[in-house]
């Protein structure tokens, strides 16, 4: 696949609704906001916020500023944004992560909460990191965590159970693996290329991280603006054919100069 120009991956973004007009709905991304500043840690992805983030309008705030949420307090229902040239801005940050991974053939774990939708883009982005000297990190066997188990299937990171692979917030998953590594006397990644809880796991304990994030996932941006997390890129994590990533990805790589 060609790499795209930026202004054509702008507008395939808005045509398959990875950005722009999104399906997730105003009053569920004001809901996680909410939920977020009154404290359930579901909604901080492993992240630790204290009580900086107690203000459902702050956290709006900042998803405007950095997804492109519609930043009107008053609309509460309805049709919600992601801003494509934001989603553009933070696809050439993690290009830039990624060029500095390669330049000092550093350790990467890829991880995702979404094996229906992004594991195609993890595992791209680990091919090309790998064929560039990087080491793409193998995790341990007989990882568990949240009554299941950890796998790594094409280079990426995901959480099974009942022999079925899961959707998951948690961030129980990462936790388990760094803890692991750490039994085994082996090294902790140089950086996670990952999403929700398993992103802001690893960036929570100071490992370099970078993710994908929802609209409705505002822990990632918010980890952003702290500079926990070293980007979030905001789009639809779970659009209807996975395959309407594959022009973002070849963007990314060749970006990060891996193409």
């Amino acid at each position: 696949m060609p790499i795209p120009s930026r202004a054509a991956l702008v507008d395939h973004l808005v045509r398959t609704r990875i950005a722009g007009d999104v399906a997730t709905p105003r009053d569920n991304n004001l809901s996680h906001y909410r939920k977020l500043a009154n404290g359930d840690r579901h909604y901080w992805l492993g992240l630790e916020l204290g009580d900086r983030w107690t203000d459902e309008q702050d956290v709006l705030a900042v998803m405007a500023e950095r997804c492109g949420v519609v930043d009107d307090p008053g609309h509460r229902t309805g049709q919600d944004t992601i801003d494509p040239e934001l989603t553009v801005d933070a696809l050439e940050r993690m290009a830039a992560r990624l060029r500095k991974a390669v330049a000092g053939k550093e350790r990467v774990l890829f991880a995702t909460g979404h094996p229906g939708a992004l594991i195609d883009v993890h595992s791209r982005t680990a091919a090309a990191l790998r064929s560039a000297g990087c080491e793409v990190v193998r995790i341990p066997d007989g990882v568990l965590a949240d009554e299941g188990c950890v796998v790594q299937f094409a280079d990426v990171s995901l959480y099974e159970r009942g022999a079925s692979l899961w959707h998951t917030h948690s961030p129980a998953p990462m936790a388990a693996i760094l803890d692991a590594l750490a039994r085994e006397g082996r090294a902790l990644p140089d950086l996670v290329v990952a999403d929700h809880g398993w992103a802001g796991c690893a960036a929570q304990r100071g490992i370099d991280a970078v993710g994908y994030a929802d609209c409705n996932d505002p822990a990632l941006f918010l980890a952003e603006a702290e500079g926990t997390l070293q980007v979030a890129v905001p789009m639809d994590d779970h659009v209807v054919d996975p395959r309407f990533y594959e022009p973002m990805t070849e963007y990314l790589l060749g970006a990060a100069e891996l193409v």
